[in-house]
C-alpha cells in the first residue's frame, strides 16, 4: 500500500508540473501578443483623469491651453464694395473693448486709445480710412465733448461704438438723440453699466442692423456688477452719393 500511495503521489507531481508547462506555453505567447498590440495601437484602457478627478485636483500644467486666434481681429471676408468690421464691448472695468476695421485693430488697449465710457471709431464711408478714434467717460466725465464730436461727423461717415464699464450716467437726451440719428435703436434705453455695441452711419436715415445691447442685471450678470462681453462682426456697404 505504501508503494501505491507513493506512486500516486508521484503521478500527481508529474501531472501538476505538466499542466504548469502547458499553461506557460499557452499564456506567455498570449501575453506577448497583447503587449505588442497595445504598443502598436496605444492603450485603449488608458483613463482620462480629467473626467474622473475634480477640476481643483488637476495641476495647471496638465490642462491643455485653449487655441489662440491669429490676431486681435476676427478674419472675415466681405464683398469688394463692403468694409469688414468686428467689435467687442469691454468686460466689467478690467478688459477694454476693441474695434477692428478691414481686419486691422484700430481701437483697443493694445493701442492705448480705449477708455471707460463710450469708445468711438469714425471711418470714411467711401474709402474705409479711419478718420478719428476717441473715448468719453460717461461716469465721471463730461458729455459735452461727446456731443461736439457727434455734431461734427460728416455725412457718409461710418461710426462704430463700444461700451466699457459705464456708458450712460452722463449721457443726456441730446447725446442720445444724436446717436439715435446715426441708426441706434437701443441708445435711448441704455442704462448704468449696460453693455452695448453699435455700428451706424451719418446720413443713412435708417435703423442699423449692427447693434447689440445687454442689460445690467445682477441676477444674470457674468461679472458680478457687469454683464458679459458682447461681440459683433459683419460687412458694411460702402457709402454711395
Amino acid at each position: 500500500m505504501l508503494t501505491v500511495r507513493v506512486g500516486k503521489a508521484k503521478m500527481r507531481r508529474v501531472n501538476i508540473r505538466g499542466w504548469a508547462v502547458q499553461c506557460m506555453f499557452v499564456f506567455v505567447p498570449l501575453v506577448l501578443f497583447v503587449m505588442l498590440i497595445l504598443q502598436y495601437y496605444g492603450n485603449p484602457f488608458e483613463v482620462d483623469w480629467r473626467q474622473v478627478l475634480p477640476a481643483d485636483m488637476l495641476s495647471q500644467s496638465s490642462m491643455v491651453p485653449p487655441k489662440q486666434s491669429a490676431g486681435p481681429c476676427v478674419h472675415r471676408t466681405c464683398p469688394e464694395d463692403n468694409f469688414s468690421f468686428s467689435i467687442q464691448s469691454g468686460a466689467a472695468n478690467v478688459v477694454g473693448p476693441k474695434i477692428c476695421v478691414q481686419k486691422k485693430l484700430v481701437l483697443g488697449t493694445m493701442l492705448n486709445n480705449a477708455g471707460y465710457g463710450i469708445n468711438i471709431v469714425i471711418i470714411n464711408g467711401k474709402t474705409g480710412e479711419v478718420i478719428k478714434t476717441d473715448h468719453f467717460d460717461m461716469y465721471s466725465g463730461d458729455v459735452k465733448p461727446l456731443i461736439e464730436l457727434l455734431k461734427s461727423i460728416e455725412t457718409g461717415s461710418v461710426v462704430l461704438m463700444a461700451s466699457y464699464d459705464d456708458p450712460s450716467s452722463k449721457l443726456d437726451e441730446e447725446a442720445r438723440k444724436l446717436i439715435a440719428e446715426l441708426g441706434s435703436s437701443s441708445v435711448k434705453s441704455l442704462g448704468f453699466r449696460d453693455n452695448w455695441i453699435f455700428v451706424g452711419g451719418k446720413g443713412a436715415g435708417v435703423k442699423s442692423n449692427f447693434e447689440k445691447y445687454m442689460k445690467n442685471d445682477n441676477s444674470k450678470n457674468k461679472y458680478e456688477n457687469w454683464p458679459e462681453i458682447i461681440q459683433l462682426e459683419g460687412c458694411i456697404p460702402k457709402y454711395l452719393d
